[in-house]
């Protein structure tokens, strides 16, 4: 069987990880990067422009890690709320940095027209060891639902609760890299006990769309301003991008509440995902943020012209 093949260290075929196992699973996590030296300072140096505030704090065996947002100052009522969300999978490092070189750049362009609320990097834990999934080995991106067993979803959640109807667009930024294959998706299966059937890593930039709420028009024009800095991934020999149908070029949908996605938390009219791929040997690591960056100001140009 490809489980077999793949020869994943951790648990045994067909049996679903336990205890133990997620144990042996997180005594593997080594801490890479710092979140403090990354994000923290970044955000602190925005501190002069815009309302800095912590919305809650993970408590982990590994450290204490604040979770901070950034947002326009002096919001009116009488104007739309826009969000932009990075590092949902920690590993995903042009999302979080998109996220914060928007903020730095931009988004106080946008203060006047909207109320912009930014969360730069929703999983630090998994920011500082590359990983998608937090110390429980849970995915916070399938997360997003009510008595969520993730905290970083958790807190999004409790962040957004109050704004609920008043949301006009969220852009949730994030990357699919080689490791997909090499790794993620091989612990997925091992930790589910399921077997591995591998899959394809697109070459290039793509969207995923809400199945329940599809917004085509948004979603061509955020390409379109990708497209201007990264090359746009085409679809598969089966018509297909990560297993699902491509339903314009660069796009696929997604139910998006029903699998827990963060995309889904706002109830806003205008939602999309960025997928980006770092790998890619057409692109660098600097294309991959600014790939980003325009992606959500296409998003927000887009969403206010058509409120």
């Amino acid at each position: 069987m490809d489980n077999i093949d793949a020869g994943y260290p951790i648990g045994e075929l067909g049996q679903a990880w336990g205890k133990a196992e997620r144990d042996a699973w997180l005594s593997r996590q080594v801490r890479q990067r710092s979140y403090e030296e990354d994000v923290i300072a970044a955000i602190d140096g925005l501190r002069a422009r815009f309302d800095v505030s912590e919305y809650g704090r993970l408590d982990y065996a590994q450290g204490s890690f604040p979770l901070v947002s950034v947002r326009t100052r002096n919001w009116r009522d009488d104007l739309p709320v826009m969000l932009v969300t990075g590092g949902v999978h920690g590993y995903e490092t042009s999302g979080v940095h998109g996220a914060l070189r928007f903020a730095e750049q931009h988004m106080a362009d946008y203060a006047r027209r909207a109320n912009i609320l930014v969360t730069p990097c929703i999983s630090p834990w998994s920011y500082e060891r590359i990983q998608r999934w937090n110390p429980d080995a849970i995915d916070p991106n399938r997360s997003f639902y009510e008595s969520s067993p993730s905290g970083e979803s958790a807190a999004l959640m409790w962040l957004v609760a109050p704004l609920r109807g008043r949301f006009l667009m969220h852009i949730d930024l994030h990357e699919t890299t080689d490791s997909d294959e090499s790794e993620f998706r091989r612990a997925l299966a091992a930790r589910d006990g399921k077997v591995f059937v591998p899959g394809k890593v697109p070459d290039g930039f793509y969207l995923v769309d809400d199945a329940a709420n599809p917004q085509p028009a948004f979603q061509q024009a955020v390409l379109a301003a990708v497209s201007k800095v990264t090359h746009i991934a085409p679809a598969d020999a089966n018509s297909e991008i990560i297993g699902s149908l491509v339903v314009a070029p660069g796009v696929i949908e997604y139910a998006l509440k029903k699998l827990g996605l963060c995309a889904s938390v706002t109830g806003a009219r205008y939602t999309t995902t960025t997928e980006v791929y770092p790998d890619s040997p057409r692109a660098t690591p600097e294309q991959c943020i600014q790939a980003q960056v325009a992606a959500v100001r296409a998003a927000m140009d887009y969403a206010l012209a058509h409120a």
